[in-house]
């Protein structure tokens, strides 16, 4: 099964309210996908997703990337016979350029599998059938985050992904009131999108354990490029600290473990430059003791469900932010894992799921 083309298509989605960070605010999912075709008809699906505040990515640079790099670097190749050739020659292609990367090795990974006849998930190892995700609740007032909080509860969801980091004086209060709203049994995640200082960080998670808010654990309390701060977050506080930006490559996971950094690490395709790249932070965190939640930007369907196969494959990975698709108003495509809402259960359909 040869490659013989990569085609690119527009995947947009709109977003049932708009996604606030501390980084950016987003009304509609607009990425690109990613169709490899080869020799033999069959195609492999993958998506990329234009962030530019965290990969450095716009939809124009994703698409220059695949055209112009990555694919006369992989076309020709065979997808059984030439694999990890052709996964070297995806990384080396062109510098960076993750999300561009992350979609083609998805959809390499896609076409893998589907050569065998068999889903992603039990090609890559087959450890679970079902995933349990978090939502995330964007960054608002305190009476708005308390109203999407009890919203997404009743939805189902029993993880709720707070944002915070845009207003350090008010962060403690928006935890608190939604702690108080949801009650002691819903579990709470905090993600600080890089937004506090180090010393910020230690005051407000201190601030947390102290009030009793029960928080399970802090996502990115500081700059990505602050390891040492980073370090000093997780040193002074009792509450788990999850490196995410800080992340992109096997030699960044091992720095952050080196460092006694962080107690968990964030895998994101999008950051890593796809399975083949993640598979590796995953294998080096479990070697040393350390769990992974497997994370997304704002993405469809179309790969989320490769992030999820991945997921469902690896041991290691124990926590899961996969909600793209349950805060899409609609779906670009059909097939894949079913997503019911908290619920992501992974079907026998070969590859990532998609008929094409």
């Amino acid at each position: 099964m040869k490659i013989t083309d990569i085609k690119l298509f527009e995947v947009e989605a709109p977003l049932i309210t708009p996604f606030k960070t501390a980084l950016r605010t987003v009304n509609n999912i607009q990425n690109i996908g990613v169709h490899v075709v080869t020799d033999e008809g069959v195609i492999g699906i993958g998506e990329a997703s234009p962030t530019a505040a965290i990969t450095g990515e716009t939809k124009s640079s994703i698409v220059h990337a695949i055209t112009e790099y990555i694919k006369p670097a992989i076309v020709g190749l065979n997808i059984n016979e030439d694999f990890a050739d052709i996964m070297n020659r995806l990384e080396r292609s062109i510098y960076k350029n993750t999300s561009a990367k992350a979609a083609v090795d998805m959809a390499i990974y896609d076409l893998y599998a589907k050569s065998f006849q068999a889903p992603l998930y039990k090609v890559l190892g087959s450890f679970r059938k079902e995933l349990k995700t978090d939502i995330t609740i964007s960054v608002n007032d305190t009476a708005e985050m308390v109203n999407d909080s009890i919203a997404a509860v009743q939805r189902g969801f029993e993880i709720l992904k707070i944002k915070v980091g845009k207003d350090p004086i008010g962060d403690v209060e928006r935890v608190v009131e939604i702690r108080k709203a949801v009650g002691p049994s819903i579990t709470l995640r905090v993600d600080a999108n890089q937004g506090w200082t180090p010393k910020q960080a230690v005051k407000i998670i201190q601030k947390l354990e102290d009030v009793g808010a029960n928080v399970e654990l802090v996502e990115q309390p500081v700059r990505y490029d602050d390891l040492s701060g980073l370090q000093f977050v997780t040193a002074h506080t009792y509450t788990n600290i999850l490196a995410d930006e800080s992340v992109f490559s096997p030699k960044d996971a091992l720095k952050i473990i080196e460092m006694h950094a962080a107690d968990f690490i964030n895998i994101k395709l999008m950051k890593t430059g796809g399975i083949y790249q993640a598979q590796k932070i995953a294998h080096i965190a479990e070697a040393n003791g350390i769990e992974c939640m497997i994370g997304c930007m704002l993405e469809t369907k179309i790969s989320v469900s490769a992030a999820a196969h991945f997921a469902a494959s690896q041991k290691n990975i124990t926590l899961v932010d996969l909600d793209g698709p349950s805060l899409c108003l609609k779906d670009p495509v059909t097939g894949g894992p079913t997503f019911d809402n908290q619920w992501i259960r992974m079907s026998n359909e070969p590859g990532i799921g998609f008929s094409i």
